[in-house]
């Protein structure tokens, strides 16, 4: 399963691109999206919009990842970052693409970190995972932290013995 995991901002966005390969997640790409500080909001998400769906378009990821909203301590803030979620998620809609939300703490958690962990503790786990020396920011970190949460959600890998339990809850 090849997932895109999206970190929202109107001034950053960071896009990360998995796949699973014989029960290992494989990092295949990472973007990261700076709209021009001098642009008003509409042509900000305009860009965005242009930029995921062609990202989306060449890559043809099979699902979309993104962290649950959370709770801002700036309303002007959150309600800028929804815009730009908003984008993303539009995105992922027109290309026909199911998109995954996963809370913070769970994102944190799949990549190895407790989910009060800083950006710097996720942002080297998830380049350890996928064998990359750094990533540009921690919004394209988090992006594939997102990605990989998906994986590990929706492909559990095998035990050794090439069979799978199901729990129940």
């Amino acid at each position: 399963m090849r997932v895109l995991g999206i970190d929202p901002g109107t001034q950053h966005l960071g896009l990360g691109l998995v796949e699973r390969r014989n029960g290992k997640p494989v990092h295949l790409g990472h973007f990261l999206l700076r709209p021009k500080d001098y642009e008003e909001l509409p042509e900000k998400l305009s860009y965005l919009f242009d930029h995921i769906s062609e990202v989306i378009r060449q890559h043809r990821p099979e699902a979309v990842a993104v962290e649950g909203v959370f709770h801002a301590k700036n309303a002007r803030s959150a309600i800028i970052l929804a815009h730009a979620r908003g984008v993303a998620l539009l995105c992922a809609a027109k290309a026909g693409l199911p998109v995954f939300e996963y809370p913070p703490a769970s994102v944190k958690k799949a990549v190895g970190v407790s989910g009060a962990a800083k950006k710097e503790a996720v942002t080297r786990m998830v380049c350890a995972q996928l064998g990359l020396e750094e990533v540009e920011r921690a919004d394209v970190a988090d992006a594939l932290a997102v990605a990989l949460c998906h994986l590990n959600h929706a492909m559990p890998p095998r035990p050794a013995g090439g069979y799978t339990i199901q729990r129940r809850s």
